[in-house]
């Protein structure tokens, strides 16, 4: 729980029910001392948007270890105590991993593919047994629609080891200018080196599938569902806004992806964002969106189940994530 005034929290709780959302708040005196619960009891939680079924799927946490080259303009003591007003511990940086599916009609439809069983971190293993748990087969998936490249949000394409694909019969749809920038024939060369292993992997595997749908800004991916450019994290970085009745939710993927750091800092910029600046600028224009419209939002990395709710504090913002009944 952020340490908000009187006003924002209320005004957090209102909007979270305005939004259908789950929010419980609490007012304490130590909000350090009400760490958020890292590992779900239950690994996957269903809510409805209009007509649409969403199925949110934990895959695990990075318990990532502090580091003061992760916020470029924010030292590790400034992002601890952002952790510790937000509720959570101080430790490491936790950076869970939620796969959403959507039910629209009788299709499934998987926003990301998750990290791969033991192929991002040693603890982001659950998603195939989480699926199986909230009775979704991955041979029923007829769409993967991918927000950008990186291993946590793609490897799940891939088995491990013989980079075979887990989805061959699916659609697989993501954003042109995600896929032609990873996939350059001199892209290796250019990136950092951090990222030439996961460059290699993209440029020698995704190139040779036929079932890569590229789509621009705009473009209606899915029965009601159209993707918004995010460029900053990734160059072709997107989200997705999933519309049924008068009911809205965007799938953000990285544009906020801890909240307990950039909800009251949105200026900071992550050393995964390829671009800080125009990541800066996506994150303020989406959420200032979504406080605007009353839409909907899950994340990737929120604090599972992977949703909230954001609202204008000054000029950054409030986070209540939701919580599972």
């Amino acid at each position: 729980m952020f340490n908000m005034t009187r006003r924002t929290v209320l005004s957090s709780a209102a909007a979270a029910a305005a939004f259908g959302l789950s929010a419980k708040l609490e007012f304490l005196p130590s909000l350090a001392k009400a760490a958020t619960p890292l590992e779900p009891e239950v690994g996957f939680y269903r809510y409805k948007v209009g007509d649409v079924e969403v199925t949110a799927i934990y895959d695990g946490i990075w318990r990532k270890p502090h580091d003061p080259a992760f916020i470029k303009n924010a030292s590790v003591e400034d992002t601890k105590q952002a952790l510790a007003a937000a509720g959570q511990t101080t430790e490491f940086m936790p950076i869970p991993l939620t796969v959403v599916v959507l039910k629209i009609g009788d299709r499934l439809i998987m926003m990301d593919a998750g990290s791969g069983v033991g192929q991002w971190q040693a603890n982001a293993t659950h998603l195939p047994a989480n699926m199986a748990a909230a009775g979704i087969d991955y041979k029923n998936i007829d769409t993967v629609i991918i927000s950008h490249f990186h291993p946590d949000h793609v490897w799940g394409l891939m088995e491990k080891g013989t980079n075979e694909p887990v989805f061959a019969h699916a659609e697989l749809i993501t954003n042109a200018d995600e896929f032609n920038w990873w996939t350059a024939p001199d892209r290796v060369d250019k990136l950092a080196a951090g990222r030439k292993d996961a460059g290699k992997r993209i440029g020698a595997v995704f190139p040779k599938w036929n079932n890569w749908k590229l789509v621009g800004d705009g473009a209606e991916v899915a029965p009601g569902v159209h993707l918004v450019a995010a460029p900053g994290h990734t160059p072709g970085h997107s989200t997705f806004l999933v519309a049924s009745g008068k009911e809205q939710l965007l799938v953000s993927a990285d544009i906020m992806y801890v909240p307990a750091l950039l909800a009251p800092h949105p200026d900071w910029e992550g050393s995964y964002d390829q671009d800080g600046p125009a990541a800066v600028v996506t994150r303020r224009k989406l959420v200032d969106r979504i406080i605007a419209d009353n839409i909907k939002i899950c994340g990737s990395h929120f604090p599972f189940p992977g949703s909230g709710t954001f609202v204008k504090d000054g000029n950054a913002y409030g986070f209540t994530p939701t919580t599972q009944a």
